[in-house]
């Protein structure tokens, strides 16, 4: 019996400068009380801004929840019980990705509409029905997968602009891998991330990634340098968050993410999420043997993404790391059923080495 196609996006997706303070004229329509989360960085930056969004819209005062730890379940499952008992009813996350994954996990247990607002462009997971569970110890442990899209992501240009810049490039990583990995996925009769196939828009959206990048992503880094948020700015931002959110989880997920899962295992491997994919991505591309290699390594060379492991800072790493690595790769077993080319431990092993 084929699959169904299956999409899944956020229910409303807001973009644009300053749009964080007024982010409460948004929140008014999920409820009145939030449990919001925050890491202390972020906490310290925006909390202002995000009260006086509440109070301008009167809703209440909202509940913070100030946390740096890892996204794990057992930290999740207790912040949820959290926000049932100080009566909130809507869960609102504030920062980077790990933050991200932690509201949107609260939201789930605690069955409360959810609102998500990136501080940081730095991977496509916003507006995803999923959340990335770790250990403790802050290798991976599984996906989360929700019933549902956040209800509202709220993208301030001015707040994604004064991120590191590091951070916006590794989010370039991970949308650059988002058209070839949902290729790959529609090739092999794959499923992805709402377990169905990937339908027309989710390919258009997926392609649309790729293209913006071409265009758009050495300028806009180039700009985000100056301080500027030029149109190249805005169109990379939404290339990393919402077009590749709807790319990646309706397209699907292949070869080059379960390797960016895999080398979390390793504690020596500092690259942040969108890096290891493009890493990911090089040798997916090499093993697919695909025309576009040679404009992807161009492209992250001028970007500045890594490519091969020396600039992941792996240099180093020993036959046996490598390998424990490939087994970490294939236990993403339905990643590694959407590629399209098939591999062997020990080819992925040589592949890595070679990128």
């Amino acid at each position: 019996m084929a699959l169904p196609m299956v999409y899944g996006g956020p229910g409303r997706y807001v973009q644009g400068p300053g749009e964080l303070s007024r982010q409460g004229r948004y929140l008014s329509w999920l409820g009145c009380a939030a449990y919001v989360l925050f890491d202390r960085g972020t906490e310290d930056r925006l909390r202002k801004q995000i009260v006086d969004g509440f109070l301008d819209e009167d809703l209440s005062e909202p509940f913070f929840k100030i946390y740096d730890g890892p996204c794990t379940e057992e930290v999740v499952v207790e912040m949820a019980k959290e926000a049932q008992a100080e009566y909130c009813d809507m869960v609102v996350g504030i920062g980077g990705g790990k933050m991200l994954d932690i509201a949107k996990a609260v939201a789930f247990y605690a069955e409360l509409p959810l609102c998500v607002c990136p501080t940081a462009a730095s991977m496509d997971g916003p507006c995803s029905a999923i959340s990335v569970l770790y250990h403790e110890d802050g290798s991976f442990d599984r996906y989360l997968m929700l019933e549902k899209n956040p209800d509202l992501v709220v993208v301030d240009t001015n707040v994604i602009a004064a991120a590191p810049l590091r951070m916006t490039v590794a989010g370039m990583g991970d949308a650059l891998a988002t058209y070839f990995e949902a290729r790959s996925c529609a090739a092999a009769h794959g499923t992805n991330e709402h377990g169905g196939a990937s339908g027309h828009l989710a390919l258009v959206a997926a392609r649309a990634c790729y293209d913006t990048l071409m265009e758009c992503g050495v300028a806009a880094k180039r700009d985000l340098k100056k301080g500027r948020i030029s149109p190249a700015v805005e169109r990379l931002i939404e290339c990393n968050i919402l077009l590749s959110g709807v790319g990646f989880e309706s397209g699907g997920l292949a070869l080059a993410h379960a390797i960016a899962n895999g080398l979390t295992i390793l504690p020596e491997c500092k690259a942040m999420h969108g890096e290891a994919v493009a890493f990911g991505l090089v040798v997916q591309l090499r093993l697919e043997r695909a025309p576009e290699l040679d404009q992807v390594l161009e492209f992250c060379q001028r970007v500045g993404l890594p490519t091969t492991l020396e600039e992941l800072g792996l240099g180093e790493i020993s036959d046996d790391d490598l390998l424990s690595v490939a087994d970490a790769t294939f236990k993403n077993e339905r990643n590694m059923a959407n590629e399209q080319a098939k591999v062997t431990k020990q080819k992925l092993v040589q592949l890595m080495c070679e990128a």
